[in-house]
């Protein structure tokens, strides 16, 4: 037990029991007309921040848990949160240091220096979870708390210019030393027993993908400060009831996920607000490289005919039908790994598979299968998750099931699991070649750079942890983050495209943006370039 902790260990047991009924047990109220109700289908894995690498989860540790540095609402620039600063490289580009701003404390009256700063790293690397955001973390080599009000950063990539993005992502929230344990993850309960928030809120009631209860948290000095007291967060089980909510005022704002056509609906609906933001969300397929068809721990091992098989199904892919038919256009095909508005952005998967212009091409696939000497149909288990990624995920993946087994290419065995399951089972990890040959995955960006649709997919050790390596990725993608000048860096960037997409470890599909729906008095609901929904600025009348 450190000096902190020993410091602070008889104001614990009176807070623990003041807090007594908070955690898993608490009534969050009735809302009222300074409260703000939000309603969501997402699911939490974790609320501890090195357990969960999720949307789900990340919502509420946005609201809770500080950063370094965060975004401004409505600009693509980060900002000092809890840091004083910009923070400064030393000269030769390996160390950046980082002031924090004097006298911050956690909800529960602990201090919170730049120990707790170097904790809140460190325990993410040494418990690096398989569900965990320890991949974002790869370019920092250690980091040292040289007093209390000064951090670090030794970087293992000169001038590291992902490093503040890194800092205000999943893997930057800044945790209570006293409170989290340093090598395994700790409990919701106990989370919220003791109080460990330094962030806009603290939660006050904790009842575990049914409904959470914020209350303004009056010790936070950071950039985004709550305008209102009481958030409340109710979790449906699926989008039609998130709907009916939404337009009965059970809820003010329903953000993740309705469907499409739910969406479509209510825009027509005078007593509700439609409100979208940046896109930057991404849906795709993975294959796990352990037991997709001719996978390293398949019956009937071999590179190139899994290969094969990898490009054949990204032959029969038809992202234009995906997008005007399950989704109505909420999202647009994506043949780029970079998706479109960001730095080396290239569609090199429309010119290289398909007819060229977007089209599936079921020839071209055949012939690709034949040459590896493939035999057809291709048995495929292609696993999906229900609730997650919306409602519409049953309907695009029928799509696709059709769209591959068309010509009789291969034989799809369509499977779904719910997303506490399907997290944990997609995995490879040390005990597990993991349970699904090929899979459904989104991705909601971490930070608003290019490296983010790389780095957790394809740099070893990466967050998808489907058994794909490949070292001349990985150094390019360690290089590109080092790289200040803008014109080499998206060359760098396009030529790891150009290699993926022979690849193949994951296939791109859509690109999407956020939408929100709030009743009609609501306002300050914002979906910033950060692709994040913070409830600090949300008031209603």
């Amino acid at each position: 037990m450190n000096h902190k902790k020993i410091i602070a260990a008889l104001a614990s047991v009176a807070a623990l029991a003041s807090l007594a009924a908070c955690g898993g047990v608490k009534d969050g109220g009735a809302a009222g007309g300074s409260t703000i109700t939000v309603g969501t289908t997402d699911k939490i894995t974790s609320l501890d921040p090195a357990g969960s690498y999720d949307n789900g989860s990340y919502a509420v540790q946005i609201q809770v848990f500080p950063f370094l540095y965060a975004q401004d609402y409505n600009t693509s620039e980060l900002s000092p949160d809890i840091a004083a600063d910009d923070g400064t490289w030393s000269a030769d580009g390996t160390e950046f240091t980082v002031k924090l701003k004097s006298g911050l404390k956690f909800a529960n009256g602990h201090d919170l220096t730049a120990s707790d700063v170097k904790f809140s790293f460190d325990r993410i690397n040494k418990i690096n979870d398989e569900n965990g955001p320890a991949s974002l973390l790869a370019n920092i080599d250690s980091v040292e708390a040289k007093d209390d009000t000064t951090v670090v950063f030794h970087s293992k990539v000169k001038n590291d210019v992902t490093l503040k993005q890194v800092l205000s992502s999943p893997a930057g929230p800044i945790v209570d030393e006293q409170s989290f344990s340093a090598d395994k993850l700790t409990d919701a309960d106990t989370i919220v027993k003791d109080n460990a928030f330094a962030g806009p809120y603290k939660l006050t009631s904790y009842k575990v993908n049914e409904a959470l209860a914020y209350a303004k948290n009056d010790s936070y000095k950071g950039l985004t400060p709550a305008k209102n007291d009481v958030v409340q967060v109710k979790y449906f089980a699926d989008s039609s009831n998130l709907k009916m909510a939404v337009q009965q005022s059970q809820v003010d704002v329903a953000y993740r996920s309705m469907t499409p056509t739910d969406i479509e609906d209510l825009s027509k609906d005078s007593k509700v607000k439609v409100v979208k933001g940046p896109g930057g969300e991404e849906r795709f397929l993975a294959f796990n490289f352990k037991i997709m068809p001719y996978g390293e721990k398949s019956s009937e091992p071999n590179a190139d005919k899994a290969k094969a098989v990898r490009q054949a199904v990204a032959n029969l892919i038809d992202r234009n039908e995906l997008a005007t038919k399950v989704y109505k256009n909420t999202y647009t095909p994506l043949y780029s790994f970079i998706p479109d508005g960001l730095s080396g952005h290239d569609d090199t998967l429309k010119a290289a598979y398909g007819d060229g212009s977007g089209k599936p091409d079921a020839d071209k696939a055949k012939k690709i299968l034949k040459d590896a000497g493939v035999s057809t149909p291709v048995d495929l288990k292609l696993q999906y998750n229900p609730d997650h990624y919306g409602q519409s995920s049953a309907d695009e993946y029928a799509a696709i099931k059709s769209q591959l087994e068309d010509g009789g290419l291969f034989k799809v065995d369509l499977q779904s699991t719910e997303w506490t399951q399907y997290c944990k089972e997609r995995v490879v990890t040390e005990s597990s070649d993991g349970s699904y040959p090929v899979y459904q995955l989104g991705w909601f960006p971490d930070y608003s750079d290019p490296d983010n649709y790389l780095s957790p997919f394809f740099r070893d050790g990466n967050f998808v942890n489907n058994g794909y390596a490949n070292k001349e990725v990985n150094d390019l993608i360690v290089k590109q983050a080092g790289e200040t000048d803008a014109k080499a860096r998206e060359d760098l960037l396009k030529e790891i495209q150009k290699l993926e997409t022979d690849d193949l470890s994951t296939i791109p599909l859509l690109q999407g943006a956020q939408v929100a729906v709030t009743g009609s008095n609501v306002k300050g609901v914002v979906l910033d370039a950060s692709f994040r929904f913070r409830y600090a600025s949300v008031t209603k009348a």
